[in-house]
């Protein structure tokens, strides 16, 4: 079982992606940090962390990268 945390959803961020390292690595840094999210090394877009998903409470349903809301035994 993938921790929800730190490991995205394959469907979100799949384990083949070419910027997987970077990307996980400023998630950690941003989880470390505790700060909501962090740029996205290639886009430069704001993605929010899964803590701060964590404590929205809910899935907004809006593909967030970070979700810790997808079940790991249905497509999400």
């Amino acid at each position: 079982m993938r921790d929800r945390l730190r490991e995205p959803h394959p469907s979100r961020l799949p384990p083949d992606h070419p910027h997987r390292r970077e990307i996980i690595a400023a998630h950690d840094r941003a989880l470390a940090a505790d700060e909501a999210g962090y740029l996205d090394p290639q886009t430069g877009l704001f993605v929010l962390t899964a803590a701060f998903l964590t404590r929205r409470g809910t899935c907004c349903g809006r593909g967030c990268r970070h979700c810790p809301y997808i079940d790991d035994e249905t497509p999400p």
